[in-house]
């Protein structure tokens, strides 16, 4: 149900009727409200298990990658996937509902430290410099992902690549160079 609603509110943005929820879960409308009562408790669901998968994600990711860069790069595509496709979602947070007050807390206690283990990896490697702090960067991101569902001209998942590209050190930058493979 979870990934039925989070298709929906991509689709249809966090107000997408629950028929159309229960449709693409293969559920009756009444297994939704069984499941969750207020559409604000579909809402933190969705959310919090979105979280959850980019927190699993980020040690997935620095096992299986050619390094810790390219773990990087990958964890941040998935953190603008999750950004760019909450639509309807920040003016939802702003409600006077008081478990979306919470959210904004739970979604940097789990990803901040996530972010931070990639940096710290890709900056002991000496692929990326090393004075940026995860937060820093999560913000960054966030704030290139604005605006990015209502103007189809705007790219901003080509801003983030420059932006992980700025991360570089000299030397690698220079080691690419000299080595003809460009990122």
């Amino acid at each position: 149900m979870l990934e039925a609603a989070a298709a929906a509110f991509v689709a249809s943005g966090v107000e997408a009727p629950v028929r159309d929820i229960a449709a693409r879960a293969g559920v009756g409308v009444g297994t939704i409200y069984r499941h969750f009562p207020a559409r604000s408790d579909l809402i933190i669901a969705v959310y919090r298990h979105q979280v959850e998968s980019l927190a699993e994600a980020g040690p997935d990711l620095l096992k299986t990658s050619a390094g810790p860069y390219a773990a990087l790069g990958r964890w941040i595509d998935l953190f603008v996937d999750f950004l760019v496709t909450k639509h309807g979602l920040a003016a939802v947070l702003k409600s006077e509902n008081a478990g979306f007050e919470t959210l904004h807390t739970y979604f940097l206690d789990r990803l901040v430290p996530i972010c931070t283990e990639l940096l710290e990896a890709a900056a002991t490697a000496g692929e990326i410099r090393s004075d940026l702090q995860a937060y820093q960067l999560m913000r960054g991101v966030g704030n290139l992902c604005i605006g990015a569902e209502s103007d189809p001209r705007y790219d901003a998942r080509r801003l983030v690549e420059l932006l992980i590209k700025g991360l570089r050190t000299d030397s690698t930058d220079r080691t690419e160079h000299r080595s003809g493979n460009r990122n």
